[in-house]
């Protein structure tokens, strides 16, 4: 089951919709039901509420004014590891190119 701080995928009648993060999952007065605060990450940021049964934020499709929504965690990608090929490629280039960093906080003091 999905838990507090997890990021989930949202779909609208089959479609992804939007991206959340759950804050809050506290039990209903019916058992396997639960209150879930969602925070939907997107502008302007809104909270909600939804009473959801376990299963639901398992992942199983519920409807919701007769619209079919579903819960999908989602999993942060594994870094890519560097390869030879990415340092060959960096080897092999005759042209050094020099990196210069810029300091944000004295852009803002302009």
């Amino acid at each position: 089951m999905a838990v507090e701080n997890d990021v989930v995928l949202i779909y609208y009648e089959d479609e992804p919709a939007g991206f959340a993060r759950i804050e809050e999952i506290l039990p209903d007065v019916k058992p396997g039901w639960y209150h879930v605060r969602i925070l939907l990450l997107q502008i302007p940021l809104q909270t909600v509420t939804w009473i959801l049964r376990d299963a639901y934020i398992d992942g199983d499709e519920f409807t919701m004014n007769g619209k079919r929504i579903r819960l999908e965690m989602v999993k942060s990608p594994e870094p890519v590891p560097e390869t030879d090929e990415t340092v060959d490629d960096q080897s092999t280039n005759p042209e050094p190119r020099e990196a210069k960093v810029i300091s944000l906080a004295d852009m803002k003091k302009k």
